[in-house]
């Protein structure tokens, strides 16, 4: 059967259903998607719905990818120094008004019923489709911006090959931190410049910290 003859109900059934989950999940966190109440929002079978998502894990899975933003394309323009931090503004913002990522990587790091973390430690089959794509999607989110600067002529040129991994850790988690304590007063385009900075000082070739930092990593 060609594909313009193709039944377009199963379509507009995953649409509802995940419709449902993402409304579900934005006004009343992980919790409140459940397998009932999205049947109940989205009017749709059971049986239906468990042909598209094959447990509540999936179900909460593609609506946490459905919400999470676009990547923030990284700055062009400017020092290392500007481009890091206008990249670390971007995560700050996106954290304070829309922190569906950060509650994305909560839930994957807390399990959500997955036998790994936030980095998969396991073989790919260890967990299903909708749940791999959204941990890719999680890491994606963070790490893109920061790839593309660390990975410019320039960087290289002042902080050599850095390991990426650690490089966003030690830049996003001070800024995690400061969402996760609830600080009502937490400066974090402030917070994001000391992390640029301790960053840079640790790292820039030729100094005595950078050849410690490169030494530790080697170990």
């Amino acid at each position: 059967m060609s594909s313009e003859h193709a039944d377009p109900r199963p379509a507009r059934s995953r649409a509802r259903l995940l419709d449902a989950a993402t409304t579900l999940l934005r006004t009343g966190g992980p919790s409140a998607v459940t397998v009932d109440a999205v049947i109940r929002a989205s009017n749709v079978a059971r049986a239906t719905l468990y042909r598209h998502f094959p447990s509540g894990n999936d179900l909460l899975a593609a609506a946490f990818h459905a919400l999470i933003p676009p990547v923030p394309p990284p700055p062009e323009d400017g020092t290392l120094r500007d481009r890091l931090i206008a990249a670390l503004d971007g995560f700050a913002t996106l954290v304070i008004e829309a922190p569906i990522s950060l509650a994305a990587t909560s839930w994957l790091a807390l399990g959500g019923g997955l036998e790994s973390s936030w980095w998969p430690r396991g073989g790919p089959d260890t967990e299903s489709a909708e749940v791999r794509t959204l941990r890719e999607r999680v890491a994606e989110q963070y790490a893109a911006p920061f790839d593309a600067i660390l990975t410019s002529p320039d960087a290289i040129a002042q902080v050599g090959d850095v390991d990426r991994a650690q490089a966003v850790a030690l830049l996003l988690g001070p800024v995690v931190l400061g969402k996760l304590s609830t600080l009502a007063d937490f400066d974090y385009h402030q917070v994001a410049r000391a992390a640029v900075d301790g960053f840079l000082a640790t790292h820039r070739q030729g100094g005595k910290s950078s050849a410690a930092s490169t030494g530790s990593v080697g170990a």
